[in-house]
C-alpha cells in the first residue's frame, strides 16, 4: 500500500491549505462602532460558523484516510465526500454573503461581488474535485496513486489561489465588525489548518 500513501499525505497537506481559506471570512481585530456593519457582519459570521466546521470536518475525514492501511476504495470514498461537503460549503458561504447584501463600506459592492465569485468558484472547484476522484481506478494501484497526485497538484493551486477577494472583503471596517461576531471568533479558531 505504499504507493498511495505518500500521495495521500501530500493530498492531506494540500487539503489542509484549503482551510485557510475558510479564516478569511472570519476577520480578526476589534474596533469602532456601526450598527449596520455589525448586522451585517453578524448575520454573514452566522451563516458561516457552520459552513467552516463542515470544511474542517472534510478536511479532517481525509487527514485520518491518509494512513499506511487505507485501502483506495475507502480513500476514494472519503475524499469524494469531503470534496462534495467542501463544496456545498463554499456554495452556502457564497450564498450567505450575497444574501447579507452589500457592507456599509467604501466599494462594498464591488468587495461583495468579487467574495461571493471567489466562493462560488471554490465550491465548483471543490465539485470539479469529486468528479476526479470518483473516476479514479482503484483497481490498479498505479493509476489510483498518480490520479491522486493530479487531485493533489488541484489541491494545491486552489489553496494558493483563492481569497484574495475574501481578503480585500474583510479587510478593514468589515473585518473589525466580523471580529466582534462570536461565531466568526469560533469559525477562525475551529478552521484554522493543521499542520501535517
Amino acid at each position: 500500500m505504499e504507493g498511495t500513501n505518500p500521495v495521500n499525505k501530500k493530498l492531506a497537506a494540500a487539503l489542509s491549505g484549503g482551510a485557510v481559506l475558510v479564516l478569511a471570512l472570519t476577520g480578526c481585530g476589534g474596533g469602532d462602532d456601526d450598527d449596520k456593519l455589525d448586522s451585517w457582519a453578524k448575520q454573514v459570521c452566522d451563516a458561516v460558523q457552520p459552513q467552516a466546521k463542515k470544511i474542517e470536518a472534510a478536511n479532517a475525514a481525509i487527514q485520518k484516510e491518509t494512513s499506511d492501511n487505507s485501502k483506495p476504495e475507502e480513500v476514494r470514498t472519503t475524499d469524494s465526500k469531503a470534496f462534495q461537503d467542501m463544496s456545498e460549503a463554499y456554495k452556502a458561504m457564497g450564498a450567505a454573503v450575497r444574501k447579507a447584501g452589500v457592507p456599509d463600506v467604501e466599494d462594498g459592492e464591488k468587495k461583495q461581488k468579487d467574495a461571493v465569485r471567489e466562493l462560488d468558484s471554490l465550491s465548483s472547484a471543490y465539485a470539479s474535485l469529486k468528479k476526479q476522484v470518483d473516476a479514479l481506478d482503484t483497481k490498479d494501484q498505479a493509476k489510483f496513486a498518480d490520479g491522486l497526485k493530479d487531485i493533489a497538484a488541484e489541491l494545491n493551486k486552489l489553496s494558493r489561489t483563492g481569497s484574495n477577494a475574501l481578503k480585500t472583503l474583510e479587510e478593514g471596517d468589515v473585518g473589525r465588525a466580523m471580529a466582534k461576531q462570536a461565531s466568526c471568533q469560533s469559525a477562525s479558531s475551529s478552521a484554522s489548518p493543521t499542520a501535517n
